[in-house]
């Protein structure tokens, strides 16, 4: 099998990633907005919040997992469930310090794994089928560099959390776009 062999998904699996995408572009646009308002200052409210977001990446991960019952993507799914659930926990302690800094960082980290596990995935499932998955590459690619550049600013002087709802509502997006190119290609399958 090759790099870019497509899994092997029933008409109920596509739809299924369907409703995964556009479910979760909307929950990162909600979650965006909710963040914007809240988190400033780093209470109660948006520590549920930055614990929350991860954990609607962990319970993606499993639905993803399931509704794609072939393939070697599936163990990076299930690693990126798992990486979420860890950083949930985590995002939970650093909020609870008060340190944007520690936030930062700890989703930083977590943007730069879960964007290199969205682009495995990705190319795992550029066959026709799923529709060449080019808003999951964008998503996964810019995931990656832009937690490389949380990480840095969390070193830096005054790091700020607003940065976390512009990338959310990136991710979005995307979400909302791989939806649509999946009920696109939907139309035009047996």
């Amino acid at each position: 099998m090759n790099s870019t062999a497509t899994p092997t998904i029933s008409a109920s699996g596509r739809s299924s990633l369907i409703r995964l995408s556009l479910g979760r572009g909307v929950l990162a646009i909600a979650w965006a907005l909710a963040f914007a308002a809240a988190h400033d200052p780093l209470d109660a409210v948006a520590v549920i919040l930055l614990v929350g977001y991860p954990l609607i990446d962990a319970v993606s991960s499993l639905i993803d997992f399931r509704a794609v019952p072939d393939g070697p993507e599936r163990r990076v799914t299930a690693v990126n469930g798992a990486l979420s659930a860890v950083t949930a926990v985590a995002l939970g302690i650093a909020g609870t310090t008060g340190s944007a800094a520690a936030v930062l960082g700890v989703f930083g980290i977590w943007a730069v794994l879960s964007g290199a596990a969205q682009l495995a995935v990705g190319l795992r499932r550029r066959g026709p089928v799923l529709g060449k998955q080019w808003p999951t590459l964008i998503s996964g690619g810019l995931s990656f560099l832009v937690g490389a550049t949380y990480v840095a600013k969390a070193a830096g002087e005054s790091p700020s959390l607003d940065v976390l709802s512009i990338y959310a509502t990136g991710g979005g997006v995307f979400f909302l776009a791989q939806a649509a190119l999946l009920v696109w290609k939907a139309r035009s399958l047996p």
